[in-house]
């Protein structure tokens, strides 16, 4: 790899691009339930469907570690199970993220960033209300920046050249 290369320039490899679809599903079930999707559980609903999944397998896909799962059956079972397009785990380039998980994913977004928000305000006490409108702001832009996936820097002074934000 060359030293110049940067991020933008490595495309993930088909195995952690499966990966990341499946561990987007399995946070959309959490935030739904409130609980993980167990191995066990999503065995037997495979299991339901006349598909097999060893815990190693299962764990490697998650990961994105070793070969490519591309078994169209289980794959397509696992959709089901999961509610979306066969056609978003079975590497449909052009398949979006499914309008459900989105919309799902973005009101944990917001959950999260209120749960920060909250947690800033206990541990920061007795700060100056100006103290706390800046970081307030800091943190509304930030969320901003990384929910539309864009990265802004132009327009938030207060990030500094390494990506590190400075004071607030």
């Amino acid at each position: 790899m060359a030293a110049e290369e940067s991020e933008a320039d490595v495309t993930p490899s088909a195995q952690l691009i499966l990966a990341r679809r499946l561990n987007l599903l399995l946070d959309v079930v959490m935030a739904e339930r409130g609980s993980p999707l167990t191995f066990p559980e999503l065995q037997k609903e495979l299991a339901d469907r006349g598909v097999s999944l060893s815990r190693a397998r299962w764990s490697y896909m998650k990961d994105g570690t070793s070969r490519l799962v591309s078994d169209p059956q289980l794959l397509t079972a696992i959709s089901d199970v999961f509610d979306v397009d066969p056609a978003y785990l079975l590497g449909d380039d052009e398949s979006e993220l499914p309008e459900r998980i989105d919309s799902r994913l973005e009101f944990v977004r917001s959950l999260r960033a209120a749960r920060v928000k909250t947690f800033a305000a206990r541990a920061l006490g007795d700060v100056s209300p100006e103290t706390l409108k800046a970081i307030t702001d800091y943190l509304n832009k930030d969320i901003k920046r990384h929910s539309t996936g864009e990265r802004l820097a132009a327009n938030y002074p207060e990030d500094t050249a390494d990506g590190q934000p400075s004071a607030p």
